[in-house]
């Protein structure tokens, strides 16, 4: 994706062979080996080579370089006999630091949040999630412009006689990205308002809403798929799908539910990335339960789960919405570790393991996906005409109805409905 402000992206082309490199402070909880494995990951995503992948043990981050200079002059050892044309940090990185590290390297450099943004900008498929990208990423250029482009100490003269020294490359390069964010938030408030809109559409409609949540390559869409029947892209890919997708199922004493396919979220997920897509994550805020899908073949799942509960709550999640966890990805465990999985998850409650994959367990997923969304039903008496059938219906479809009986020209009925049905349903027969 080109915003327009994009001078030397020509560095970023598919095949370009890329060194991976972890800064490793010895302070998080996850595996450093796994953590190299995500970044290479990502950088496969957009197609880079990746060559070698290296952790640099960091004690005291460095202002100007973040890395030591003899860490530095190793690395640019690596860079030059790999003949690797980038350099991917999988840390934050400052404007001067990244320009530092360009200098010291003798290569281009990009960081975490500069490879989850270009990610984002290559998969955007809809015209809301190019949008959304193309935001993040000016939100991102703006403080780097310095870094990026050469021609920026140049002034433009003032306007008339009197105009002064005008304004520099830079200043007016910023006003141009100022005025770009602007417009796209317009727009993206219009969308989020025609969403709104869907929304309280479907709020009004029948049939509860579930949201696959987890991290990225957990397997939502290939479960999304297993329970819809559709062909999402499901792939061994980390951000194989952006934009969210809706579909009916069918749920056991429910007739119908939505089902909502997300984006994956990831740790250090950029707070741009964050911001920009909270209209297409209000899906997930508005939804009545949250399944979280996770790999729980994956040396680092607590911590992946950790990341996602943080995402939930910066975008607005409450945390009385009901959650309920899939552990996908059995197929991948060995005979023991199954069966530790399998006895933790019948242990925990709310928690189900499964193969999205093969299809084991997804059946008696359903079924307790049906439960938790029935729970905490009560009894009603309801009234109706004797001829209103399609109150009548609704009532079979969505509830249990214990007792029926005719008073006259009415028809009384006794059911168990969950709150959100009983709203839905004065919504839609009042």
């Amino acid at each position: 994706m080109s915003t327009g402000f994009d001078r030397d992206r020509d560095e970023f082309a598919r095949g370009a062979r890329a060194l991976v490199v972890l800064p490793d402070r010895g302070d998080s909880s996850r595996d450093a080996n796994a953590r190299l494995d995500e970044c290479a990951g990502l950088a496969a995503a957009i197609g880079l080579d990746v060559v070698d992948r290296i952790a640099v043990r960091v004690r005291q981050p460095r202002p100007a370089t973040l890395i030591g200079s003899g860490q530095m002059a190793e690395l640019a050892t690596r860079v030059t006999m790999e003949e690797a044309s980038l350099v991917v940090v999988d840390a934050a990185l400052t404007p001067v630091q990244q320009r530092n590290l360009e200098t010291g390297l003798g290569a281009k450099v990009i960081d975490r949040t500069g490879l989850i943004l270009e990610i984002f900008g290559e998969r955007a498929a809809t015209a809301e999630g190019r949008l959304q990208v193309e935001l993040a990423h000016l939100d991102y250029q703006a403080g780097r412009l310095v870094r990026s482009w050469t021609h920026l100490e140049r002034q433009r003269g003032g306007f008339g006689f009197l105009g002064g020294p005008g304004e520099t490359q830079i200043e007016a390069d910023r006003r141009m990205i100022r005025d770009r964010m602007a417009r796209l938030r317009r727009e993206l408030e219009q969308v989020s308002r025609t969403r709104g809109l869907h929304r309280d559409r479907r709020q009004r409609a029948p049939w509860p809403v579930i949201a696959l949540v987890g991290y990225t390559n957990a397997g939502k869409s290939t479960l999304f798929n297993r329970l819809t029947g559709a062909d999402v892209m499901a792939e061994n890919l980390l951000f194989a799908t952006l934009d969210p997708t809706l579909r009916q199922i069918a749920l056991p004493g429910l007739d119908k539910a939505i089902l909502s396919d997300t984006v994956g979220f990831v740790s250090d997920l950029p707070t741009q990335l964050v911001a920009a897509f909270k209209a297409t994550l209000e899906e997930v805020v508005s939804a009545d339960l949250l399944i979280h899908v996770r790999d729980i073949a994956h040396p680092d799942t607590e911590a992946q789960r950790a990341d996602v509960e943080t995402v939930l709550t910066e975008i607005g999640v409450a945390d009385a919405t009901p959650r309920f966890e899939v552990w996908n990805k059995l197929d991948l465990l060995d005979q023991d570790g199954r069966e530790d999985a399998m006895g933790d998850a019948e242990r925990r409650g709310n928690v189900m393991a499964i193969s999205a994959l093969t299809g084991e367990g997804v059946d008696d997923m359903v079924q307790a996906v049906a439960a938790k969304l029935t729970e905490g039903h009560r009894r009603h008496t309801i009234t109706l005409p004797a001829s209103d059938g399609a109150s009548a219906a609704w009532l079979h479809a969505h509830g249990e109805v214990i007792d029926q009986r005719t008073e006259g020209d009415d028809a009384v009925y006794e059911v168990r409905l969950g709150e959100g049905d009983y709203a839905r349903f004065s919504r839609r027969f009042s």
